[in-house]
């Protein structure tokens, strides 16, 4: 079974956004999403500066098996991107919630986070996909 950090927000697009102290929102993909890509070998990412919508697409994201899109979980402008992920993409394999997050961003409605999937209502997608 995939690892589904209780402190974080989902969406069903196997993104997850973490709330920083400062109000901005860290993003990545879930453990369930690199269980299903494989080894990851490449991760295309906006700029800074870039203003995404609620779930507008952001990236890209390759793989031994396929390229899946990236969707922002929510809306705002893209104030960092994690760089390391252009040399080391399998960042993503090793530590999905950690090293392998994607991007930052300032949220532009934050009444988009309370839109999110908590934990719960996460794990509940999954068993629905696989069931």
């Amino acid at each position: 079974m995939a690892s589904i950090p209780s402190d974080l927000r989902y969406t069903k697009d196997h993104e997850w956004a973490r709330r920083e102290a400062d109000g901005r929102i860290r993003v990545g993909v879930t453990d369930y999403a690199v269980q299903q890509l494989g080894d990851v070998t490449l991760v295309d990412l906006p700029s800074i500066g870039a203003d995404l919508g609620a779930a507008d697409h952001f990236g890209d994201i390759e793989s031994v098996k396929t390229v899946s899109e990236l969707f922002a979980p929510l809306g705002g402008e893209i104030v960092e991107v994690n760089e390391n992920l252009e040399d080391r993409p399998e960042l993503v394999n090793e530590d999905p919630y950690g090293e392998g997050w994607m991007v930052v961003i300032q949220p532009s409605a934050a009444e988009e986070w309370e839109e999110l999937l908590d934990a719960a209502g996460y794990e509940a997608h999954l068993s629905a996909l696989e069931g």
